[in-house]
C-alpha cells in the first residue's frame, strides 16, 4: 500500500510502497479514512524532534475497522476509530493512577511485544509515530492507541480528536481545570491555540484573549470563542493582557513552542496563578523565568503534555459535543488533499497563514 515515508533529517516525505505485517493478538488493522497534518510531524521532519528514520510520520488520524487480533474484544470490522498518540498498557505507576497519557510503555508500545516493527518496506523495518503511522492507507495498530467514534461522525473531522482537538480542549478542561468566570490568554492561534480557546469556551471562561502575529489567524480566534485579541506585531503583548485584565489572566496557555512566548505567558498570569507550556519546544530548548518572582508571587509554570486526556473517555465525549453542536470541528479544516501534497501541505503550514489540511484516502 502507498505511504509518506520520513527517510532522512531533515528531509520531506517520500511516497512509496509498504507492508504491514500479519495481525498480531492485540493489534486491530485500520483502513485509514484521513489523517490530520501536525506541528509535531513537522518538527521532526526538520529535526526538532528526534526519531528513529526512516518512518511512518501521522498520529492524527481516523479509519474503519477490517480485522480485530484474537485477544481484542471491544472493536469489531465496521467501527470507526480514532487513533491516539498515547497509547499505554493499563498496567504502569502512571496508568493504574489514571494518567495514560503518561503510560511508562507508551514508547515501548509503538511496536510490537517482540521490539519489532508493524510496518516494512521489503526487508527494511519502519517505525510508525506513535505507533499509527498515519500517513498510510492502513494502520496496524495496539488496541489501545484506538477508541470508537459514533459513525455520525465524518471521518475527515473525527481525525482532528486524535490530537489538536484533545490536546486543546483538554489544556484547558482537564490541565488547568478552567473555571466558570475565569480569565485566560491563548498565545499561538493555530490547531492547537483554537483548540484550547474553544475549550475554554466550553468550560464558562468569562474572558478569553487570543494573542497571534496573523490577523486572519486573529480573526478565526473569534468564531472560537475568543473575547479579545492581541497582535504581539503592535506592541508589547504582555503589556496589551495586563491592561486589558487590570493584572493579568488566571491562567495563561503557550501553544507554539518558544522560549520568548513560554516567558510572555509567565508575564501574564496574576500571582498564585499558573502559565502551561502546550506548544512543542524543540529538543534541547531551555525555558526560563525569573526565580524570585515565581516564588514571591507564587507564580507556577507547568507543562501539559496531550491536554491532560483520557482518550478512551474524552474522544467520545468530544464527538459528541460536536454532534450537538457544540464543538467546532468544521471550521479547523483549512485544506482537504491527497497523500501525495503532504510535502505541499507542509509548506502552507510553515507559512502560519490557515489552520489544519488533512488527507483524506
Amino acid at each position: 500500500m502507498r505511504a509518506a515515508i520520513l527517510e532522512s533529517v531533515p528531509g520531506n516525505l517520500v511516497i512509496d510502497e509498504v507492508q504491514l505485517m500479519d495481525i498480531g493478538p492485540d493489534e486491530v488493522l485500520v483502513r485509514t479514512a484521513a489523517c490530520g497534518l501536525c506541528h509535531s510531524d513537522l518538527h521532526v521532519m526538520e529535526g526538532k524532534m528526534t526519531m528513529p528514520v526512516p518512518i511512518l510520520l501521522g498520529h492524527e488520524a481516523s479509519g474503519i475497522v477490517e480485522a480485530v487480533g484474537s485477544n481484542v474484544t471491544e472493536f469489531a470490522p465496521g467501527d470507526h476509530v480514532v487513533g491516539c498518540l498515547n497509547v499505554h498498557c493499563e498496567e504502569c505507576y502512571q496508568c493504574l493512577r489514571g494518567r495514560r497519557f503518561l503510560c511508562e510503555r507508551r514508547r515501548v508500545l509503538t511496536y510490537r511485544a517482540d521490539g519489532t516493527s508493524r510496518v516494512r518496506r521489503g526487508e527494511q523495518s519502519i517505525t510508525q509515530m506513535s505507533g499509527l503511522g498515519g500517513f498510510c492507507e492502513q494502520m496496524l495498530a495496539h488496541r489501545n492507541g484506538l477508541v470508537k467514534v459514533p459513525h455520525e461522525l465524518p471521518l475527515d473531522l473525527a481525525a482532528l480528536l486524535g490530537c489538536a482537538v484533545i490536546t486543546g480542549v483538554g489544556s484547558a478542561i482537564n490541565g488547568s481545570r478552567v473555571r466558570p468566570g475565569n480569565t485566560v490568554a491563548v498565545i499561538g492561534c493555530g490547531g492547537i491555540g483554537l483548540n484550547i480557546i474553544q475549550g475554554a469556551w466550553l468550560a464558562g471562561a468569562e474572558r478569553i484573549i487570543a494573542v497571534d502575529l496573523n490577523s486572519e489567524k486573529l480573526a478565526l480566534a473569534r468564531t472560537f470563542g475568543a473575547t479579545d485579541t492581541v497582535n504581539g506585531n503592535d506592541g508589547d503583548p504582555v503589556a496589551a493582557v495586563l491592561e486589558l485584565t487590570g493584572g493579568g489572566v488566571d491562567a495563561a496557555f503557550e501553544a507554539i513552542g518558544l522560549a520568548t512566548t513560554v516567558g510572555q505567558a509567565f508575564q501574564m498570569i496574576r500571582p498564585g496563578c499558573v502559565a502551561y507550556v502546550v506548544g512543542v519546544p524543540a529538543a534541547g530548548v531551555m525555558l526560563e523565568v525569573p526565580g524570585a518572582q515565581m516564588l514571591a508571587q507564587h507564580r507556577g509554570l507547568q507543562g501539559l503534555f496531550m491536554g491532560g486526556n483520557d482518550f478512551k473517555r474524552d474522544i467520545p465525549m468530544l464527538a459528541n459535543l460536536y454532534l450537538q453542536g457544540r464543538l467546532k470541528l468544521d471550521e479547523l479544516v483549512a485544506a482537504r488533499i491527497k497523500l501525495e501534497q503532504v510535502n505541499d501541505g507542509y509548506e502552507v503550514m510553515k507559512r502560519g497563514t490557515e489552520a489544519r489540511s488533512v488527507i483524506i484516502y
